[in-house]
Parts: C-alpha cells; structure tokens; sequence
C-alpha cells in the first residue's frame, strides 16, 4: 500500500508538494471519485486513476512505443533540433524515459523509451543481437551487388572488422529493407555508402518483434505492456 501523493510522485506528476497539492485541491479521481487526502492509502498495482481529467494506469516502469518525426533528435539535451521528449506528456518526461538507441533528425519510424535500466541495457547490448529493420530510400537504382556486399559485411571508418546486415532485400528500384542487429553511430548510411549508394530517406519499421502500428501517426505514442514482446 502507498498513499496517493506517493503514487502521483512515482508516476511523474511533480515534487511530492506538487502532487499532495494536485490531491488537496481535487484534481485526482480514483474509481471516479475525488480523493482529497494526499495520504489515503492505495494498492498500487494496475491501478487506474485520473488527473485532470486523463485516465493513468500504474507501471512500476515505463516502457513507451514512439513515432518519431523528422526534424527530432534523441536526447534531452539537444543541439539543433528539438528534443523527441517533447512529444511525450510530462508526467513521463519526469520520469526520465531514455531512448533505446537512437534515430537521426532526419530518421523517421519506430523508437522506444524507459525508465527500465536494465531492459534498456538488454535491448541496446550487442550480445543480444535484437533486429532492428529500416526501409531505405536510396539516390541512385540498388544492385544485386550492393545487396551482396551488405550481407557479405563492409567495413567502416571506426572498425576494421566488417559489419554485415542480417537481412537485406530490395523493395524497390530505389529502395531496400536492411535489418541490423548491431547498434553504430550513423550504420545504415555508412553502410550504404561504403557500397556506392546514399541514403535519402530512413524509417525504422521493427524493432525486434514489435511492428510500428499503421494506425500510430508521427509525433504519436502507446504503452508497451509487455517488454518480453519485444524480444519474441
């Protein structure tokens, strides 16, 4: 049991002085009643409560699907570009929700945040090899070669041994779906480059085994219940 000023505080709603204000003066609903007293006592598992209005569940840790737009960077603290924080509520950016990897500004598609170190750690460690498949917009007509070459592995500025692409399949003239299970700064246009292509356009679609959903517009995110559906 925690009292609600502790479940607000948890959850990101502010200082505890925030949210034992946010209960005192009425914002705070639980089975649709307002609860006045910061310290009534509550279980907190998958408890579902409303502030203002929205309706929250309870998670010990958040785990967030995002559609990242262009022209967001994935930090919070950026240098040229926005913050992708700012498109989550602030009761999660309290949180402190970290990117799992990162996307350019000009990379669109499928990211995912926590508050879980642990989870984060597991996702983004290279012993665990977890896909992650982007669609890639190319300058110029893809060859059977350059996919060749992407399998076969190629060898980058940073490290003299190659990196190969888990899968590679043309979707298009001048397009290709690439699937990584590595985690390198700027990888699927470096690896382009280094078999005579350029990236124009780059959306992640999966990671692991979660899909970026149809219905989730840019700039959009959801829950992820179940962080072992991302591993299969």
């Amino acid at each position: 049991m925690i009292t609600v000023e502790q479940l607000l505080f948890s959850q990101g709603f502010g200082t505890r002085r925030e949210c034992a204000g946010l209960v005192a003066q009425g914002h705070v609903r639980i089975d649709g009643t307002v609860v006045g007293d910061p310290g009534h006592r509550v279980r907190p598992d998958r408890l579902e409560f409303d502030v203002d209005g929205v309706t929250w569940t309870y998670r010990a840790k958040a785990l967030v699907m995002l559609h990242k737009p262009v022209g967001y960077e994935c930090s919070q603290k950026p240098s040229a570009w926005p913050s992708v924080m700012l498109l989550l509520p602030p009761p999660l950016r309290r949180r402190g929700l970290q990117p799992v990897g990162r996307l350019d500004q000009d990379t669109t598609g499928l990211l995912l945040l926590t508050d879980d170190g642990a989870l984060l750690h597991r996702l983004t460690s290279p012993k665990h090899h977890v896909p992650k498949v982007y669609e890639v917009q190319t300058a110029r007509p893809v060859e059977p070669r350059q996919m060749q070459h992407l399998l076969a592995g190629v060898v980058l500025d940073d490290d003299p041994r190659p990196v190969a692409a888990a899968g590679c399949e043309a979707t298009g003239e001048l397009s290709l779906r690439l699937t990584l299970v590595q985690g390198k700064y700027h990888q699927v246009k470096r690896m382009v480059a280094a078999v005579g292509n350029h990236v124009i356009g780059l959306h992640r679609s999966a990671f692991g085994a979660l899909t970026l959903p149809p219905d989730l517009a840019p700039g959009q995110w959801r829950w992820i219940d179940d962080p072992d559906s991302i591993t299969g």
